[in-house]
């Protein structure tokens, strides 16, 4: 008997996702050391976590024990930082585990979940994983929603489940309470991922986790990988329906948020002052970079409310680019698909970072 006859079909089929490289590899890749590396290509927090992070990771006692399964201390925390009652959070090890959990409990196999590509590469990964069918609802040329288009999906489908992503990612638009509410009078669950909110949130941009109690088909996820500078510690948290939950909390792994992510995410919610700053940073830092790169005559950014600009490359090969800045041990994301043929993307660095980079891309003209 042929082994791959033991292995689901759908799974032999699908395409793996692909996750950008850790430092380490690339350093020897390069043959350069991580500290001369200008890595713009997976939108981090340059900054990394605060002090307050660092010291409570420094001195945690409890490393050896099992975390508490439900978060107790980080729910409490997070019910304060985002307004929302403890009993509708649930945390996860990054948004991406939450996002796996959702469609294990509601979905069946077959049954399918739309999405609005391009965006975040989670939503068909996970849909295909849980046996999902995948229905794409792609976006109009300045990357805004084909709402007619979704509702009819979702009606001729009858879809279990809508992704929506604000600001979105690779583009950094947004989505207006009009058209939110319009499609949440859609009979599905609509999962709204808002991990990159706070970005946006500095121009008077709100998050809707509060909604969460007005809506009962609506899920808010969240993250500190972006905000905190935790992206290697993996820790998000959600804002989920009350009659979706228990069944959440049932299947979930015990304990799947560990005690140095849970210590550092407490840390970092003691520490606003802190994120804020940075992100206040990181905002200016977008909005210098989008103006110097407008200049670039091959480069065409797109308005961006994240800490992340998306250029079309124009007359020239983005792919080569790519690699001709890799070579000078500066990274960005290449993108070559639909909605997103010849881009790159940029993760907005320190000031320095887009120096460097400024540099080099005048030096391909």
């Amino acid at each position: 008997m042929d082994k791959l006859d033991w292995i689901r079909p759908d799974i032999v089929e699908m395409e793996p996702y692909v996750p950008i490289v850790p430092f380490e590899v690339l350093s020897k890749r390069l043959g350069r050391a991580a500290a001369d590396i200008v890595k713009l290509d997976a939108n981090e927090n340059p900054y990394g976590p605060s002090p307050r992070v660092l010291e409570a990771l420094a001195n945690g006692r409890f490393y050896h024990i099992y975390p508490d399964p439900e978060a107790n201390a980080l729910r409490d925390a997070l019910s304060d930082f985002v307004g929302v009652p403890k009993a509708r959070l649930m945390a996860g090890m990054g948004a991406d585990e939450l996002i796996d959990l959702v469609l294990r409990v509601v979905l069946q196999p077959g049954d399918v979940v739309v999405d609005c590509p391009p965006t975040f590469g989670m939503y068909p990964f996970s849909t295909a994983v849980n046996a999902g069918r995948y229905a794409a609802v792609p976006r109009h040329e300045d990357f805004s929603l084909n709402v007619a288009a979704i509702e009819k999906a979702v009606q001729t489908h009858q879809a279990k489940v809508l992704f929506l992503c604000t600001p979105n990612n690779p583009d950094g638009s947004l989505i207006d309470d009009d058209t939110l509410r319009r499609l949440l009078r859609l009979p599905t669950l609509v999962i709204l991922d808002e991990a990159y909110v706070e970005f946006a949130q500095v121009s008077g941009y709100p998050s809707r986790i509060q909604w969460v109690e007005q809506f009962d088909n609506l899920a808010v996820l969240r993250t500190f990988s972006k905000l905190a500078g935790l992206a290697g510690l993996r820790v998000g948290y959600g804002a989920f329906p009350d009659w979706l939950l228990p069944h959440m909390w049932k299947i979930k792994q015990p304990y799947n948020v560990n005690v140095a992510a849970s210590n550092a995410a407490l840390a970092a919610l003691a520490d606003l002052g802190w994120l804020h700053e940075k992100v206040d940073l990181i905002v200016q830092e977008r909005e210098q970079l989008a103006a110097a790169l407008a200049k670039i005559p091959y480069l065409q950014p797109y308005p961006s409310q994240s800490n992340f600009i998306l250029c079309r490359v124009i007359g020239r090969d983005a792919k080569a680019l790519k690699l001709a800045l890799e070579q000078v041990s500066i990274l960005v994301r290449y993108f070559n698909k639909p909605g997103l043929d010849n881009c790159i993307r940029v993760s907005i660095g320190r000031p320095e970072d887009t120096e460097r980079l400024l540099e080099e891309l005048i030096n391909q003209m």
